[in-house]
């Protein structure tokens, strides 16, 4: 072990070996902060910067996934999906708190420095040196916006994931370069909005909106002192600091989170004593996300609702093209599904069959002429339960039913044998008519009981069965025959 002076201080060995790594750090910073200058020089020629050249000029910023809300004729709701549980809101709607409280915690001298803090480096190296390990970061809140950048384009793709959030140079150096261009474009208060939809605060929830929602049942905007503090403690680990599994570890972080807001001066000490004193109160709402949640009952027209989308080439070319429209969502999905008929369609299942029998119905009402559906329903809810399935009865396996399909049975009669038009009816009526007159039987006998002699020496045949008999001859259609005497 190194030999401390008798002061207490460091060694000079220990602090040539600090101030080395300092300098090593700042001149990393500097350098990175001085390349794109440097490129002008014709360094990048030289090789010295050819990995920061090769990194694409331009941020590209996707949509954020959000929720899809399924939507019944009359607009209630029936469903909501999504893969990240994200509502978008605008700066003006979240508390003032809690922008105050993660620019407190995670960038104090966010509206002082640009791209990165250099004060916040150097403070960072000094600490890390002090503690022999990595106890504080200094990314900026754009640096780290750029990063959930990142992490959000790579999706479910764990290898992506791995890679946006790996601690490496070439990462920090794309995400200062990254960092420089957005600085630039967008301006800090639009940074911090992006920041706060973006970021994940745990229990599935992304961006300050949903988490609000999550753990208050509240909007952003309507978050107390102690409200905000607590979730932006959460931001730097979401599991260790979440509230609803470790309240005492959560109320530890929220309270680190209240002093340091009040040593940048963003609360006075005062108020963020109170925040202190007040018990983490959570009103949890829990997520709800699927079509198992349906409404009415309605969670197989749901996914089919699901499957429709996913087949119509209106939202996409190929199947993975709509499929990733589908999971970044922010869609209301207004559908032809009737609450009342609905309603009349689980009414009419459960008095008739009960959930835990052996067979199981299906019932789906079309409207006739426009197709549209207006309910669906089965004896069997849809989940993963007991008796419980996810295969749509009334569907093919393409669109989410059994492999097979099921026969419709008798009670498709009505339907494949439509009744006719009255212009052909009366088409019928009026050709039986004239049957009875236009068919001759050609016998030269002589007129009996039931017939009229002609002209022509044939009979007239009452019966429309006569054009069964070896000799026909057909009269104009409108025409009356005349009999002779």
């Amino acid at each position: 072990m190194p030999k401390k002076r008798s002061g207490g201080g460091l060694t000079g060995i220990q602090q040539a070996a600090k101030f080395i790594g300092v300098a090593a750090l700042s001149g990393a910073v500097l350098a990175g902060i001085a390349l794109p200058a440097a490129g002008a020089l014709g360094l990048a020629a030289k090789g010295t910067v050819e990995g920061f050249d090769e990194i694409p000029a331009n941020l590209k910023t996707p949509p954020l996934s959000q929720r899809t809300t399924i939507l019944d004729a009359q607009g209630g709701p029936i469903a909501t999906v999504y893969s990240r549980d994200r509502t978008v809101v605008d700066l003006k709607d979240i508390s003032p708190y809690m922008q105050k409280a993660i620019i407190a915690i995670e960038d104090a001298r966010f509206y002082e420095h640009g791209a990165i803090d250099l004060k916040g480096v150097l403070r960072a190296a000094n600490r890390n040196a002090q503690s022999g390990g990595v106890s504080e970061g200094a990314s900026t809140l754009t640096q780290q916006y750029v990063k959930n950048v990142f992490v959000e384009e790579a999706g479910d793709d764990r290898t992506k994931v791995a890679q946006a959030t790996q601690q490496t140079l070439g990462r920090k150096v794309r995400e200062l370069k990254y960092a420089i261009q957005v600085e630039e474009e967008l301006g800090k208060n639009k940074i911090l909005e992006n920041y706060l939809n973006i970021t994940f605060f745990g229990q599935q929830a992304y961006g300050v909106e949903s988490a609000s929602k999550r753990y208050f049942s509240k909007s952003a905007k309507d978050l107390k002192l102690e409200e905000a503090a607590l979730l932006a403690g959460i931001v730097q680990s979401p599991s260790r600091y979440d509230p609803v599994n470790d309240s005492e570890e959560a109320t530890k972080r929220r309270n680190t989170v209240l002093q340091r807001m009040a040593d940048v001066q963003a609360v006075p000490q005062a108020e963020a004593d109170r925040a202190k004193a007040t018990p983490i109160e959570l009103n949890v709402s829990k997520p709800k996300n699927g079509c198992i949640t349906a409404v009415s009952g309605a969670g197989f027209f749901c996914d089919y609702v699901r499957e429709v989308f996913l087949s119509d080439p209106v939202f996409g070319k190929t199947k993975e093209e709509r499929l990733k429209v589908w999971n970044k969502g922010g869609l209301k999905i207004r559908t032809t599904l009737d609450p009342k008929a609905q309603e009349s369609v689980q009414a009419s299942i459960k008095n008739h069959v009960y959930q835990s029998d052996k067979v199981a119905t299906a019932v789906t009402l079309v409207e006739p002429g426009s197709g549209k559906v207006l309910g669906m329903g089965q004896s069997r809810p849809y989940g993963f339960g007991n008796n419980e399935t996810t295969i749509n009865f009334s569907a093919d396996q393409k669109m989410g039913g059994s492999t097979y399909g099921f026969p419709t049975g008798s009670t498709f009669k009505p339907f494949v044998a439509p009744r006719p038009s009255s212009r052909a009816s009366r088409r019928r009526r009026s050709t039986r008519r004239r049957s009875r007159w236009t068919t001759r039987r050609c016998r030269p006998a002589a007129a009996g009981p039931g017939s009229t002699s002609t002209a022509s020496g044939c009979r007239t045949s009452p019966s429309p069965r006569s054009a069964r008999t070896r000799c026909r001859r057909r009269w104009p259609s409108r025409s009356t025959p005349t009999s002779s005497r």
